[in-house]
């Protein structure tokens, strides 16, 4: 590496990342592939904050055109298909619908907005934008009988909090260190390097870090580290916005997202989720409390069933709801008036040369274009502390994601084969979450029983160890909430077993 080992430090690398959201671990991975040593650390389980409180799109962000915000959007729209072919188990296309509202924008100011949309870059397999009848089409059956004409496009979905995890997953396999539950106390420059003082939040060991370069990727607590580990005062680089959304009980039964217009400027989504439910939201709320603590209020609930109420012909109301969410998203502060009109565009800084220690601090951000922030910050850091492997993840896959974008059904054809005695609803999930991974996880299985103790939802311990040993989850949490969402499913009997077992299968109770 080049650098000593300093006083009281166990261990030195190149890059040391702080925060286990989806671009410390998108940095984590890049770095890795391109042959630098890399520790990353996040102070509670990964995609804990932000990146598993999304809207869950990998999307151009349609409405950012009106904010003439065109790199922005030709940015993420090229990244829609990059991320589809890295992951087509966990992301895929999805056509939403938008409504004309009579009362809102005009018609040709959407088609205007939605062929620059198609047309800025990117798109390749995606279907294009075509007008619809709402009175003939499926999709006008939900609505009010006053919305006639819509217009359908393309974006894609993706599983959030799995992305997050796959990443984490590929840096470790890449040579990267990847601690959960662990904080970082402290960071100094001392000799040109970095002393960076980690707790393990179980058991409060610590331990010194050397890093040539520090990276500082931790969403909406970038400014908190700069000043607590950091020590420095007066940090605000970041605009915490809240966005809240509710899950209902299945509004409508195809298989279309509608984008919806509100009378007070802003948009939502009423989505298809998880085979059973409509995700609806999201609100933009200014937000000054802790993160960590971050829930959706009574007026952010009442907003979303009264802006969905305004379109579905039966209202939505509290008996709907099965479960709500709520995230801050850390915006780079660039003075907007309003929380929506915020920038969702990321800043870069860096600070110090290779004689001092480097720090690249990371504001803002958004999920569609996490890959591509992230190559920037490992090309930053080639130019800080010098450069090593190319450019690699534009054409590089994520775990279990070595297939055809186009071949979802393909594999799971292949597992259904492969494991006729198991019940093909789980194997369409496992398929889902882990991609070709699943049949490294389901291995020698020939029947139910083989996958262990059940606890509920098609969630079984042999799904359980894996989750453990691969995807460093420790807590029932981490796998009914961010590594799957079967905590909608799985009662409260169900999640204390899980708890118990997965106590003992680590040693300790989290």
């Amino acid at each position: 590496m080049g650098f000593g080992m300093a006083a009281g430090v166990t261990k030195n690398v190149d890059v040391f990342v702080i925060g286990g959201g989806v671009n410390g671990t998108g940095i984590a991975r890049d770095a890795a592939g391109r042959g630098y040593a890399v520790m990353l650390c996040e102070m509670h389980d990964l995609a804990s904050g932000t990146s598993s409180a999304a809207t869950k799109l990998v999307h151009g962000g349609l409405r950012y055109l009106e904010y003439y915000k065109f790199r922005l959007v030709r940015e993420a729209l090229e990244e829609r298909e990059v991320l589809w072919r890295a992951a087509p188990h966990i992301i895929w296309p999805l056509r939403f619908v938008l409504p004309h509202h009579q009362r809102l924008r005009p018609a040709w100011l959407l088609r205007l907005g939605l062929f620059l949309y198609d047309n800025l870059g990117g798109r390749k397999l995606l279907p294009p934008t075509r007008t619809i009848d709402l009175a003939t089409d499926p999709a006008g059956r939900p609505l009010k009988p006053g919305y006639r004409t819509a217009f359908e496009y393309s974006d894609c979905w993706v599983n959030d909090a799995r992305l997050v995890a796959l990443n984490a997953r590929d840096a470790a396999d890449r040579g990267a260190e990847i601690r959960t539950r662990t904080k970082v106390v402290s960071a100094r420059r001392e000799a040109g390097q970095w002393q960076v003082v980690i707790e393990n939040q179980l058991t409060g060991e610590r331990q010194t870090v050397g890093a040539r370069l520090l990276v500082n990727a931790a969403g909406p607590w970038v400014d908190e580290v700069i000043v607590d580990a950091l020590g420095r005062n007066g940090a605000h680089h970041v605009r915490l916005v809240k966005g809240s959304h509710i899950v209902t009980r299945t509004l409508f039964e195809h298989d279309r997202c509608y984008f919806f217009q509100n009378a007070d400027g802003r948009i939502f989504f009423a989505i298809p989720y998880e085979g059973a439910f409509t995700l609806i939201g999201t609100t933009d709320l200014d937000y000054d409390g802790e993160p960590g603590q971050v829930a959706i209020s009574a007026e952010e609930t009442d907003y979303l069933l009264a802006a969905a109420t305004e379109y579905f012909s039966r209202p939505v109301t509290r008996d709907d709801i099965v479960w709500t969410y709520s995230g801050v998203r850390p915006l780079f502060d660039d003075g907007a008036s309003a929380a929506r009109e915020a920038t969702r565009d990321y800043v870069l800084k860096l600070e110090g040369d290779a004689a001092s220690g480097p720090l690249i601090n990371v504001f803002g951000g958004k999920l569609t274009t996490y890959r591509r922030l992230s190559q920037k910050v490992v090309d930053m850091i080639g130019g800080a502390i010098g450069g090593k492997g190319p450019q690699w993840t534009a054409t590089g896959t994520l775990p279990g994601g070595d297939f055809p974008a186009t071949g979802f059904d393909a594999l799971v054809d292949r597992l259904e084969k492969s494991y006729p005695a198991l019940d093909p609803a789980l194997l369409r999930r496992l398929a889902r979450a882990y991609g070709t991974n699943a049949e490294r996880l389901l291995g020698d299985a020939a029947a139910e029983p083989d996958l262990g103790e059940a606890f509920g939802a098609g969630l079984h311990a042999r799904e359980v160890d894996y989750l453990i040993a691969h995807e460093w989850a420790m807590t029932a949490d981490d796998v009914l909430w961010r590594r799957s969402k079967l905590g909608l499913w799985i009662d409260a009997t169900g999640r204390n077993r899980l708890a118990a077992y997965m106590a003992a299968r680590i040693g300790v109770a989290v």
